[in-house]
């Protein structure tokens, strides 16, 4: 899920204390080649397809990787510790706490128990150790968790707004899963009285609004190891960076983003041939795959093929006018331009396509201010700070408050 480009060309013009960076925990790294956050696309098609011929072992050397069951092992003496504490807990067990309410309090997502890393992605064991990573690090940490108590688990992929990312000369869009602690089965049977419990680094009030599609175990090892592919990928490991890929195509052939993956790492091999197969191979998944389409059209650019390239460029241009993120990326320029009034007409529009973002009412405050409309300054600040995540809170509250002595 990753393409080069040599050329910045994103619109992020905040900087300094108002630069936002939404605190989504990151799954997929998908490097995509434009400047504006689309990330549009159909669900995937279960489609079969031959992934056989991706495959071109001789062009790289053979790398040891980290075996699946090695991803969800704990240590042993960590387990039986892990375990006598949960049988020793008697205040939570006197209070009928159940075994999956006791371990996402053990877990403390949100309560400053792990600590969010946005580039790690790391097995269990060497999570339980650190107490800090990304999404997926969290997921696969409580799933080895969950699995010492024998409590059943539900695995999310949630289809977040793209949060972009610049890292090696990669432009990067990351997603977001998380998991559900669900009650203890007795019988079969879930017992009654039993709630799930959500473990994500994010109010489960912020991802509510979020399209989410549950995945199985195999489904989401693909996913752990395109990300360490993806990492490798970064740092031009591309032998590693091949030997997880195929993994994770193998665990997932319909892993669009894993097949993109590994289009990316011929490139950077220079086999554009072989990438352009794997890209087209995508596209047979999901048709309207905004990665695959991007990325297939700078090889077609490259290679002086512009009429293909034009009927992709079509439909990549629907998608981002359609995107929010347009509007917002737009909005910005003109306010550090110190255009106001674009930036209000530009703000607005953001909002309209997605009234759920706090930063996009952030905008919109600074642009009324500037504008002299303090009222309306205050009353999107406001609607901002109502929207926003921890980490933003404390600074819309400072702000507020200044608009409010002025």
């Amino acid at each position: 899920m990753l393409t080069h480009h040599s050329k910045k060309t994103e619109i992020n013009p905040l900087t300094h204390d108002d630069q936002l960076k939404p605190k989504w925990t990151h799954l997929l790294f998908t490097v995509l080649l434009f400047s504006m956050s689309a990330c549009q696309s159909t669900q995937p098609q279960n489609k079969a397809v031959k992934i056989a011929d991706l495959f071109h072992d001789e062009m790289f050397m053979p790398v040891e990787t980290v075996s699946i069951d090695d991803i969800y092992r704990l240590p042993e003496k960590f387990v039986a510790q892990f375990r006598r504490q949960f049988q020793a807990d008697s205040t939570l067990r006197s209070q009928n706490v159940m075994a999956n309410e006791w371990l996402a309090q053990y877990i403390g997502a949100q309560d400053g128990g792990f600590e969010y890393r946005d580039n790690v992605t790391r097995s269990a064991s060497e999570t339980v150790l650190n107490r800090q990573g990304n999404c997926m690090s969290l997921v696969v940490l409580s799933a080895a968790l969950a699995d010492a108590l024998n409590v059943p688990v539900e695995f999310n992929d949630i289809d977040v707004e793209p949060v972009w990312d610049r890292r090696g000369g990669f432009y990067l869009v990351n997603g977001h899963v998380n998991l559900r602690l669900l009650p203890p089965r007795s019988n079969n049977t879930v017992l009654f009285r039993g709630t799930d419990v959500l473990v994500d680094f994010l109010p489960e009030r912020s991802v509510r609004a979020y399209h989410k599609k549950t995945v199985n175990k195999r489904q989401l090892t693909s996913m752990f190891y395109n990300n360490i592919a993806a990492e490798a990928l970064i740092n031009t490991d591309y032998d590693t960076a091949y030997a997880l890929v195929k993994k994770s195509i193998q665990l997932d052939p319909q892993h669009v983003a894993a097949i993109n993956t590994l289009a990316v790492i011929y490139r950077h091999k220079g086999y554009e041939d072989e990438a352009e197969y794997a890209y087209r191979l995508a596209l047979q998944i999901d048709s309207q795959d905004l990665t695959t389409l991007y990325n297939l059209a700078l090889i077609l650019g490259q290679q002086g093929r512009l009429d293909e390239w034009a009927q992709i460029h079509k439909v990549l241009e629907i998608a981002r006018i359609n995107n929010p993120f347009y509007y917002f990326d737009m909005a910005q320029q003109a306010y550090f331009d110190k255009q106001y009034q674009n930036a209000l007409i530009w703000y607005k529009r953001a909002v309209d396509k997605a009234d759920y973002r706090h930063e996009f009412y952030f905008g919109l405050s600074r642009a009324y201010w500037a504008t002299g409309e303090e009222r309306l300054a205050e009353k999107s600040l406001k609607r901002a700070l109502a929207l926003s995540d921890n980490s933003n809170k404390q600074r819309y509250q400072i702000k507020l408050q200044a608009l409010k002595q002025n």
